[in-house]
């Protein structure tokens, strides 16, 4: 496949890395944005070492060490007692256990060094402003005069125009919950929380995940709830009455935590969407990645580094010259289905575990608690152990 010929559509993490990747491999790659200026929405994420060890091998080591926070700890909490339930070690563990950084940041440094890292490729070509429609993409796969069909890459999100040429593809579900986003400074949050480490506060049908940012002088707080499909969306202000709602399903939480959630000047509200599974390769030269091949709900934290997987492991399958690049994509997209496939179970069952009720919420509190923090980490071997070839 010639060079010039791999256009990525959607320049977020997904189609970033995966721009980087195909730049080392020696391909020239152009990506196209609808949006004129790229900036990250949202707060922060969590950086597991199955993504970190790929964003180091991409040579971005040292901007990923600036804005990384590396939290000790992620740790269980009542969100009715506020009392520990069990914790996972991480820190220096995490690294000496997995091989690379856990830690968490801020998703527009992520957003930056990439970008920047694109930007500084002769490789790399960014073209901003630039909407582009599944009529558009069909032309462009389908282009005359090529040496080939070139590659297209769709990078585009949950509502991927791109995944509209793909056959027996998924379309996004909405899972019936969503999730509330704000950031609140670490003062104000310390009375309440531990504000250096991760807390992920458990109760029936709702929880509440809380990490450090910026230096440790923010915590991101995002608080997961029952909601009704507000249709083809990704987020939204919220209004007077979504708050009464969101209070309503916490209205038997800790009063700190029930204050602090009425008290909070300004939330944002995104509707969490997943996809089961599904074709991601046409067979020939459309193939799909991240949030626009398998878009999932957050219960793993998982998204932003499976984008980074998806990337990476995109522009290894490119570039296997030997099998040729039908076959290459046809492999990559049977192995990140089996490993997407994997994760999206983890995430089914955190999002049980997180929200059971009665007698099974007594008995996870039991048994969680009967295990060392270590064995804890033993049942994250398999995913943040996860080593993409050549690194």
């Amino acid at each position: 496949m010639p060079a010039q010929d791999v256009h990525i559509i959607g320049a977020g993490i997904a189609g970033l890395t995966a721009a980087l990747a195909l730049s080392r491999q020696g391909r020239d790659v152009r990506i196209i944005d609808q949006a004129p200026e790229l900036s990250e929405v949202g707060a922060g994420l969590q950086m597991s070492p199955n993504a970190s060890r790929i964003l180091i091998s991409l040579g971005l080591g040292e901007a990923l060490d600036r804005a990384l926070l590396r939290p000790a700890r992620i740790s269980l909490v009542s969100g009715h007692s506020l009392r520990k339930i069990a914790h996972v070690p991480c820190g220096g563990f995490a690294e000496q256990r997995w091989g690379a950084p856990y830690g968490v940041l801020h998703r527009a440094d992520l957003q930056v060094m990439l970008l920047a890292a694109v930007r500084a490729d002769p490789r790399c070509h960014l073209e901003l402003g630039t909407r582009t429609a599944s009529a558009d993409v069909k032309t462009l796969a389908d282009r005359d005069g090529a040496p080939s069909n070139p590659l297209v890459i769709g990078a585009d999100g949950v509502w991927s125009q791109v995944r509209e040429l793909v056959p027996d593809a998924a379309r996004p579900q909405f899972s019936g919950q969503v999730a509330w986003r704000f950031v609140m400074a670490a003062d104000q949050a310390r009375p309440l929380l531990d504000t250096t480490n991760v807390s992920v506060f458990l109760a029936p049908h709702t929880h509440l995940v809380a990490y450090p940012l910026a230096g440790g002088e923010l915590v991101n707080m995002v608080a997961i709830a029952r909601g009704s499909d507000p249709g083809k969306t990704w987020a939204a202000a919220e209004r007077p009455a979504d708050r009464q709602a969101l209070l309503r399903d916490f209205a038997d939480w800790h009063p700190k935590i029930t204050g602090l959630l009425r008290d909070v000047p300004e939330m944002s509200w995104w509707p969490l969407f997943s996809m089961p599974d599904g074709r991601w390769f046409d067979d020939r030269n459309i193939v799909l990645i991240g949030d626009a091949a398998h878009a999932m709900t957050p219960f793993a934290a998982q998204g932003a580094a499976l984008a980074i997987e998806d990337g990476y492991e995109l522009a290894l399958a490119v570039c296997a010259e030997e099998t040729g690049p039908a076959a290459s994509l046809g492999s990559f997209e049977r192995s990140r289905r089996a490993r997407i496939a994997k994760a999206r179970s983890r995430a089914a069952f955190n999002r049980f575990a997180y929200h059971a009720r009665g007698p099974i919420r007594l008995g996870r509190d039991v048994v969680l608690g009967l295990r060392r923090p270590e064995s804890l980490a033993a049942d994250l071997d398999w995913l943040y152990g996860y080593r993409s070839p050549g690194t």
